[in-house]
């Protein structure tokens, strides 16, 4: 078994695994894993800078990984960074704070390599699955962007979009900056404009219809999927290979565009850095059902945190 680190640096949220991998079996074995919102992409949109205080957010949840890493004595430690530090013009000291406070220097990966870990992290488990057919669709719905990623064994093809629950709520349902509660049709109809434009991007490089599996990853698919479960506390080992219907995402849907942020911050299962975004990720995820032609998604816990871990294997 290796003992390996691995950390995902998003637009949004900030994750960390340790876990023991035998790269003969194929088991992966948890030891820690743990998540901060820290919206490193606060701002990037309009500014195309990192925020000081996004990256004060950032290196603080970079301190407490530090000594997690340590404690628990991982071998080799990896830390990808995605959408937002692709975009920032700053980035250099992003780079910098990471590499002074973990010893490594973040990787700003490529939407085609952040694709392919995802696929990974993903599917890992559902090969020779009974119940699910080949080829997967896997879609990764982020803060900045969102991965497809068509595959079965391997990947086939894999398109990086700029467009998140983050970046569609900062662009269309952010005024003055309080955010739209609950917005007006007009914003609603805006965003599902901006996603409508990034699936035909999607398209020229993925084949989107021929998925036989929706694979659905990140906060705002587990989100939505805890609650359909009716949870009433976050629970992984639930949500894990869960499955939502169409019928299910919609409704969900609307009532988190139509509800008050004290209405969705009373859902038990809702993270505190997610009430404002969680709308907009719900309807991107409904959005790609209804482009698919979906009628179940099937929601993994695992993703491209995972992924990045078996790269180290």
């Amino acid at each position: 078994m290796k003992r390996v680190a691995a950390i995902d640096c998003g637009t949004n949220s900030i994750r960390l695994l340790v876990a023991d991998l035998d790269p003969e079996t194929g088991e992966l074995k948890d030891l820690d894993r743990r998540m901060e919102i820290v919206r490193l992409g606060q701002g990037v949109d309009r500014t195309g800078r990192l925020a000081p205080e996004a990256l004060e957010r950032t290196f603080a949840a970079c301190r407490k990984y530090a000594a997690v890493i340590k404690d628990l004595g991982a071998e080799r430690l990896r830390f990808v960074a995605t959408s937002a530090s692709r975009d920032a013009e700053n980035r250099d000291e992003f780079v910098r704070g990471v590499m002074d406070i973990l010893g490594v220097e973040p990787e700003v990966i490529s939407g085609d390599q952040e694709a392919e870990f995802s696929f990974v992290g993903a599917t890992k488990e559902l090969t020779g699955h009974p119940h699910i057919e080949l080829p997967y669709l896997v879609v990764d719905i982020g803060g900045g962007s969102t991965e497809f990623v068509l595959g079965d064994r391997a990947v086939r093809a894999a398109r990086s979009v700029d467009v998140g629950c983050v970046r569609m709520t900062e662009r269309h349902l952010v005024n003055d900056g309080v955010v739209s509660d609950p917005p007006a049709p007009e914003r609603i109809a805006a965003i599902k404009a901006d996603i409508a434009a990034a699936l035909d991007r999607a398209e020229e490089t993925v084949p989107l219809t021929e998925a036989a599996t929706l694979v659905g990853l990140a906060g705002s698919v587990t989100t939505v999927a805890a609650v359909a479960l009716g949870l009433d506390q976050y629970e992984s080992a639930a949500i894990h290979h869960s499955r939502m219907s169409r019928a299910t995402v919609a409704e969900i849907t609307e009532r988190l565009l139509t509800s008050t942020h004290a209405e969705r911050a009373a859902i038990p299962v809702m993270h505190p850095g997610r009430v404002d975004v969680i709308a907009a990720g719900a309807l991107v995820l409904l959005s790609i059902m209804d482009r698919v032609g979906a009628d179940e998604v099937v929601v993994s816990e695992h993703d491209i945190l995972d992924g990045i871990a078996w790269s180290l294997a």
